[in-house]
C-alpha cells in the first residue's frame, strides 16, 4: 500500500524510551511530522498500562510537548482477544481517516515484540518505525541522560529486581548501581519510567513522589502532579 504523508503517531509510554525515540525522530530535518502521541489506559486505573502513570501526568506530557493525544482505553481484566479487537478498531480507524502513515516505537532489541507489532501494521496502509532499533543498551542509557532527558523509575518488576530501585532516578547513579543482569534500559520488562523533563519539553513537570503499591509481583511508585497536593 502506497505511504500518503510523513505523519507519524508515536507510540507513547511516558517513558524514557518512547521519548528519547521521538526525539531522535525531530533531529531528522521535517522528513517527519510528528502528529500526535499514542497512549494505552486501563479504564478502571485511568492510568498507563504496565507503568502505571496517572492520565492527568500523560496530558502534562502531551501539554510540554505541544501534541494532540490519542487515547485507546482497555479494560481491566482484558483478554488478547478484547485487546486485540479494540487495537484493530482504532487502526482501521486511522486508515480510514488517512491521516498519519506511520506509527513509530521505542523497541530496542526483542524481536518478538518488534515482529508483533510489524505484522499487526501489515494488512494496514500504516507502517512501523523503530528508531531506536539495536542501539547498544548501556551507550543508550547514558546518551539519554547526557541529552537532558529526566526520568524517575515507576515501576520494578521485583522478580528481576530490588523493589528499593522504584521511584528513584533514571541517572549515572541508578545505573551504576544496576544488577549484571539487568538491562540498563529495562528492555526486558525490568523497570519502567517517567520523563519529567527533557530538551523539547517547554518545562519541566513538577511532582512528587506518592504512595509506594506492591501488586502482582511489581512495585508501582504513584507519581502525582503538585498542583493536586495544593
Amino acid at each position: 500500500m502506497t505511504t500518503l504523508n510523513n505523519k507519524i503517531l508515536m507510540s507513547w509510554s511516558t517513558g524514557k524510551d518512547s521519548a528519547y525515540a521521538l526525539y531522535n525522530l525531530k533531529q531528522l530535518n521535517n522528513k517527519f511530522e510528528v502528529a500526535g502521541l499514542l497512549t494505552t489506559i486501563t479504564k478502571p486505573f485511568d492510568r498507563i498500562s504496565i507503568h502505571g502513570v496517572r492520565r492527568k501526568l500523560l496530558e502534562e506530557q502531551a501539554k510540554q510537548l505541544g501534541l494532540p493525544l490519542h487515547i485507546v482505553e482497555i479494560p481491566h481484566p482484558c483478554t488478547n482477544e478484547t485487546y486485540e479487537t479494540i487495537w484493530d478498531t482504532f487502526l482501521a480507524q486511522q486508515e480510514i481517516s488517512g491521516n498519519i502513515s506511520f506509527i513509530a516505537f521505542g523497541d530496542l532489541f526483542l524481536e518478538d515484540i518488534r515482529h508483533y507489532r510489524e505484522t499487526k501494521l501489515a494488512t494496514t496502509s500504516i507502517r512501523p518505525l523503530f528508531p531506536l532499533w539495536q542501539k547498544n543498551t548501556e551507550t543508550l542509557a547514558h546518551e539519554i541522560i547526557e541529552a537532558g532527558f529526566r526520568a524517575i523509575v515507576t515501576c520494578v518488576d521485583t522478580k528481576k529486581l530490588d523493589r528499593s530501585f522504584a521511584g528513584r532516578m533514571f541517572d549515572k547513579t541508578f545505573l551504576n548501581d544496576l544488577p549484571n543482569n539487568v538491562d540498563p534500559c529495562g528492555e526486558n520488562g525490568e523497570f519502567h519510567t517517567f520523563v519529567y523533563d527533557a530538551p523539547f519539553f517547554r518545562y519541566p513537570i513538577k511532582l512528587s513522589v506518592g504512595e509506594i503499591i506492591e501488586r502482582d509481583g511489581f512495585t508501582f511508585v504513584d507519581l502525582v502532579l503538585d498542583e493536586d497536593y495544593s
